[in-house]
């Protein structure tokens, strides 16, 4: 008897982003020369033309393989945010790589085979195809976490990266075999309409639930489970560096959002005490930890964390304004954060790269242009009006005080102005300070980057914020079935 062929449609995005990794493995492996450029190049654009096709194949709601997979508003969403801004990071890498000396065509291979497995649980309906997005984006992620082999500090963020990830991966494993135990299926509509029925919920669920939460807590870089983010962020090569911070962190937090709100979403009594206390550390560490950093990857990396909390207040709110002011946060975090991260790849003075807070020192008399925008993103990442991340920040605020958890919002705004000194300490040292070493002229592609990136920033009041609005909107409602 033959079987039915699953609509492939939905899935034309993934099917895209494998067939082109295996052909650019190929011409990476058979290319005359340095292919290093082109597969890059290559690998952005076909990320920006899966996004495309996300857009095309992904507006209405459509299940496919036998319920694994499915594809709707809020899954084109969060693919598009992924797919540029992980084309826009590998394009990015390229001048770097070959400044450093370690320019080969394995690196934008696995960044389109990372991407894969981000749109690919992004767009999971079950915990089995889940498992197998999460898994091909992790695999990936390990090795580019090590891809500077010749240094030391690469090759330990690699192998810490693994050895915690695979703990996550048992965390996560466990927790679904709990919940198939006692829930009977691993579907996420299935197991919608099992806890939708009202039944007292088994304290096996609740468990396994529980173990879920941690391993996505860790994946998105939550306390207490970030234990791997400084170190890696500091360890990993740079471009490496500003790609954890997008595209994997958007990902992660979209995988959160799907699971706890389509198969879990009737539970909320059962789990939002557990995000209120993650997002609450979160939000704590991200602010008072990042005060004594030098090391301005390692401070990025407890600012992430910082963000992931302020993101998973949305979560905790549980509702459809929740969920979209998650992912209006989401956006506007793209933005600054790649912009921050086109600066930190353009620090480079006497022919090396540098990467402490001192090292800005006077940046505004050297390269006048660059410390301007740099401004732009450290107020903006402060929450400070009128730039994009205040309104990210006053939307995530609004739905936790219009659900009734005043005391989440309040701790949210006080760490909000506590992280606001050591991004306003970057601006003084930027401005301040007697200069340093003179960085030498931003590459071309970080120019453009940094130009659009400040701009959107500066006017996303006038332009952005009602496009963003209605796209949130809608993700959010689909994601409630609305």
């Amino acid at each position: 008897m033959v079987s039915e062929i699953p609509n492939l449609y939905p899935a034309l995005p993934e099917i895209l982003l494998a067939l082109a990794g295996m052909v650019l493995l190929m011409l990476g492996v058979f290319a005359k020369g340095d292919s290093a450029r082109l597969v890059g190049n290559l690998g952005a654009a076909v990320m920006i033309v899966a996004a495309g096709l996300a857009i095309v194949f992904g507006g209405v709601r459509q299940v496919t393989f036998n319920g694994l997979f499915v594809t709707d508003s809020f899954a084109v969403y969060a693919k598009l945010m992924v797919l540029l801004s992980s084309a826009v990071t590998l394009l990015l890498a390229v001048k770097w790589m070959e400044q450093e000396n370690i320019a080969r065509f394995e690196y934008p291979i696995l960044v389109v085979f990372a991407a894969l497995g981000m749109c690919a649980m992004i767009s999971a309906n079950d915990f089995l195809s889940l498992y197998l997005g999460l898994e091909t984006q992790s695999l990936a992620l390990y090795l580019v976490a090590a891809f500077q082999r010749d240094t030391v500090r690469s090759t330990e963020a690699g192998l810490k990266y693994f050895v915690l990830g695979a703990l996550a991966s048992g965390l996560l494993l466990y927790g679904v075999s709990l919940v198939y135990g006692f829930a009977g299926s691993t579907n996420f509509d299935v197991l919608a309409r099992g806890f939708a029925s009202g039944e007292a919920v088994s304290p096996g669920v609740v468990v396994g639930l529980v173990f879920i939460i941690c391993a996505l807590a860790f994946k998105c870089s939550a306390v207490p489970f970030h234990m791997w983010t400084p170190d890696v962020y500091e360890g990993a090569p740079t471009p490496v560096t500003a790609f954890f911070s997008v595209a994997p962190k958007v990902a992660a937090l979209a995988l959160f959002l799907r699971v706890m709100i389509s198969p879990f979403g009737d539970l909320l009594a059962q789990w939002q005490q557990v995000i209120i206390a993650i997002a609450i550390l979160s939000m704590l560490v991200g602010g008072f930890a990042a005060i004594v950093q030098t090391n301005i990857k390692r401070l990025m990396a407890y600012s992430s964390i910082g963000h992931v909390g302020y993101a998973l207040i949305g979560l905790a709110v549980g509702n459809e304004a929740g969920v979209s002011a998650v992912l209006i946060y989401l956006a506007i975090y793209l933005f600054m954060n790649i912009g921050t991260f086109a600066v930190i790849l353009s620090m480079r003075a006497n022919g090396r790269m540098v990467e402490g807070i001192g090292d800005l020192a006077g940046l505004s008399k050297n390269r006048p242009i660059m410390a301007a925008a740099l401004a732009v993103m450290m107020f903006s990442m402060a929450g400070v009006p009128p730039f994009a991340g205040f309104f990210g920040k006053f939307f995530i605020f609004k739905a936790a005080v219009d659900a009734g958890l005043i005391p989440l919002a309040v701790v949210g705004v006080l760490t909000s102005v506590v992280a606001a000194f050591y991004y306003l300490r970057i601006i003084k040292v930027v401005y301040f300070d007697d200069p340093a070493d003179q960085f030498e002229p931003m590459p071309a592609q970080a120019r453009l980057v940094l130009g659009i990136t400040s701009v959107a920033v500066v006017i996303f009041f006038l332009f952005p914020l009602p496009q963003v609005l209605v796209a949130a909107g809608n993700a959010a409602r689909a994601l409630f079935g609305a």
